[in-house]
Formats: C-alpha cells, sequence, structure tokens
C-alpha cells in the first residue's frame, strides 16, 4: 500500500479557468457600466473584494467532507428560514422595499444583504440531503415510497418559496421552483407520478395565460401591479417606452447598437437602468457585439457543461450528485432567463446573470455553491491509498 496524489489530479481546474474568465469579464463589464449606475459607487472595486471573500468561502469548504456539510445543512436551511421570515417582519429602516420587493437587509459597514440568494444554496443542499436520508431509509422501490419522498422535496421547497413570494420577489422564487423540479425529475421517482406533475404544471401555466388574456383583474389581486406591468412591458415595450416599458426598450437598443463586434470598450452610449446589475449583459453586447456576448455565453456553456461531468462522476453518492443537479439548474436557468429577459425573449423577473452582475450577496452565494461542486470533483473518488499493481 502506498499514499497516493492521484487524489489531486482529479481537481476540476478547468472549472476554476472558466470562472476566472468570467470573473475578469464581469469586472471590465462592471467598469463600463458603473458611469451609468444611479449611485457614486465604485461597483468594480467592491465586485473584486466580494470575488476575493467569495474565493476564501470557497477554500474554506475544501477543509470539510460531506458527512459534515450533510450533518450542518439542516441547521442552515433553518438559519435561512429565519433570515426570510425576519426580512418580512421587520421595519423599513432595516429591510427597505426596493423595485417593489422586500428582500433586503440594510447592514452598516457592509451595505445590503439578500438573504434568498444564500437561501437558493441551502435549499440544494437539503433538497440533496432529503433524497440521500431517503433512499438510506428506503432500498426498495415503490409509488408508495416515491410519493413519500415526493411529500418531502416539496415541504422542503414550499416554505422558502412561500416566504421569498412574500417578499414580492417572484423571481428568487421562480429559482427555487426550478431546482426543486430538476431534483425530481432525477430522483428516481416513479414516471407516472413525474408525468401527472408534469401535466399538472402546464395545466397552471395554460390556465395562467388564459386568466391574463382575458380576466386580468384576477391577476393583479394575486401578484400585484408591480408584477403584472413587467408582463406588458415585456409584450410591447416600445408602445410603453417612456414608462414601464422604458428599461426593455433601452437594453433592445443598447444589444442592437452592438452589432457583430461593439463599440469597444468603455464606447457604450446606451443608457439602460441597472447596467451594472441585472443588465449588466447589454454593456457586453453593446461594446464587445455579438462576438463579445457569445463569448459570456460560451463561458456559462463551459461552466454548467463541467458541473454536469462532476455530477456524473459522483452520481454513485446522492448527496454529492444531488448538490451538483442542483448547482447546474441554478446556472442554467440564471443564465437562460436572465439573458432571455435583457433581450425581448422573457419577461423582466429582476434575476441577476450569476457570476457577471454586479451584487454581493450573489456573488458571495454562487461562490459557495461553486466550492461545493469544486470539493466534490476533488473528493469524487477515495484515493487515500491505493494498490500497488
Amino acid at each position: 500500500m502506498k499514499l497516493s496524489t492521484k487524489k489531486y489530479s482529479y481537481f476540476d481546474a478547468s472549472l476554476l479557468f472558466f470562472l476566472f474568465l468570467l470573473m475578469v469579464s464581469s469586472c471590465v463589464s462592471i467598469f463600463s457600466a458603473q458611469k451609468y449606475a444611479q449611485y457614486d459607487e465604485n461597483f468594480m472595486l467592491k465586485q473584486i473584494i466580494w470575488f476575493v471573500l467569495g474565493l476564501l468561502v470557497a477554500s474554506v469548504i475544501f477543509l470539510f467532507d460531506f458527512e459534515q456539510i450533510s450533518k450542518v445543512t439542516p441547521y442552515f436551511y433553518g438559519f435561512g428560514l429565519i433570515l426570510l421570515i425576519g426580512i418580512l417582519v421587520a421595519p423599513e429602516s432595516i429591510a427597505p422595499y426596493r423595485n417593489g420587493a422586500k428582500s433586503w437587509f440594510i447592514v452598516p459597514g457592509i451595505g445590503s444583504i439578500q438573504p434568498s440568494e444564500y437561501m437558493k444554496i441551502f435549499l440544494i443542499l437539503m433538497l440533496a440531503n432529503v433524497t440521500q436520508k431517503h433512499y438510506e431509509r428506503f432500498h426498495i422501490d415503490s409509488i408508495g415510497q416515491d410519493l413519500f419522498l415526493l411529500v418531502k422535496i416539496a415541504a422542503v421547497s414550499l416554505a422558502p418559496i412561500i416566504l421569498i413570494l412574500l417578499q414580492n420577489d417572484f423571481g428568487s422564487s421562480l429559482v427555487m421552483l426550478v431546482i426543486t423540479i430538476s431534483v425530481i425529475f432525477l430522483s428516481g421517482i416513479n414516471w407516472r407520478i413525474i408525468s401527472i406533475l408534469f401535466l399538472l404544471l402546464v395545466s397552471l401555466v395554460g390556465a395562467l395565460v388564459l386568466i391574463f388574456l382575458y380576466n386580468p383583474e384576477f391577476l393583479l389581486n394575486i401578484f400585484g401591479t408591480y408584477q403584472l406591468n413587467r408582463i406588458y412591458s415585456w409584450l410591447n415595450p416600445f408602445e410603453h417606452a417612456e414608462g414601464i416599458g422604458y428599461q426593455l426598450k433601452q437594453s433592445l437598443l443598447a444589444i442592437g447598437s452592438g452589432m457583430m463586434d461593439g463599440k469597444g470598450f468603455h464606447n457604450s452610449n446606451v443608457y439602460t437602468p441597472e447596467a451594472h446589475s441585472d443588465f449588466i449583459f447589454t454593456i457586453v453586447a453593446e461594446e464587445f457585439g455579438f462576438l463579445g456576448a457569445a463569448f459570456v455565453v460560451a463561458l456559462y456553456f463551459l461552466i454548467i457543461y463541467r458541473m454536469l461531468g462532476i455530477a456524473m462522476y459522483a452520481r454513485s453518492k446522492i448527496f454529492e450528485f444531488y448538490i451538483c443537479i442542483g448547482m447546474v439548474a441554478l446556472f442554467t436557468f440564471h443564465t437562460f432567463q436572465n439573458i432571455g429577459m435583457v433581450t425581448g425573449l422573457l419577461p423582466i423577473t429582476g434575476i441577476p446573470l450569476l457570476l457577471m452582475s454586479y451584487g454581493g450577496s450573489s456573488v458571495l452565494a454562487s461562490m459557495i455553491g461553486i466550492g461545493l461542486v469544486l470539493n466534490i470533483s476533488l473528493k469524487k473518488r477515495d484515493y487515500m491509498f491505493s494498490e500497488d499493481d
């Protein structure tokens, strides 16, 4: 027997390299975008600080094995729920409304903290934990056991989703729903149950579309004016160009004006609100054109591809596998939704482009998730000792 160094040869350095390129792209784009920001702050410097903190936190995660992480997961999940409840009951001096949502704590000396961003990671961990415990207890598949697992997954997911909906943060609740659906589809639950759930989901979406077309006042009472205005601005931004459609109109003009190779670094001239955060992709497309935008999209594709590869290697370990699946769902939906909304393909939901948009909570939470995935890539096989051939 001999001590093996192969353990470290399986660390996914390519994923870390793609992340580094994305961080550089983020800082370059935020530097250009902050000239439009309505706040007199150096967002690029702050983003660099958050990236450094994120890398440090991700490094700390490497010190723990997944048995330890699994044990503390319920405590992190419970802490996340307490923060979400605290947002709802806190006075506006501590938790103010921004863009129609009450989703942030104001912390003196730090700035704002958005608990829902961290709750996405806690939910991924908790869903992985619940699924692992279920299969450790039940070794024989049956409809009854599958339904029991489905109920447990739903119970874990509904609590944060409802609390975030009460904050009027539809985007984050939608992200958590997508993460939950991804885990359900890959959890081994009987396909008959999955089919019924899929039909119910399609029926619900269809019903909401019909209600919006024929009785929008009903949706107004449920979602409120702010969320419904986002639908109207998406359907016809130029008709509402001076009001609710202004942001999307400016985004489309900025992206279109970039053409193939863009206007050049720091040469953007089409003002788009929140260009440094949720609409950072407009800066990329305007200054670096279609080629620059394609480069950023390719980076996300490669990051998601590498995470899927790590998930496949870890598929024999349930907890680690579902963490990877949750992170793949998180990055895929954020990327698809954010780029879709700034290009007018999807309604605006306020979802940031992960590790590109400015935002401390989003960056730190994303790096925690990435740290978990990289830890899985490092420990996906047991190479502590190896046999001499």
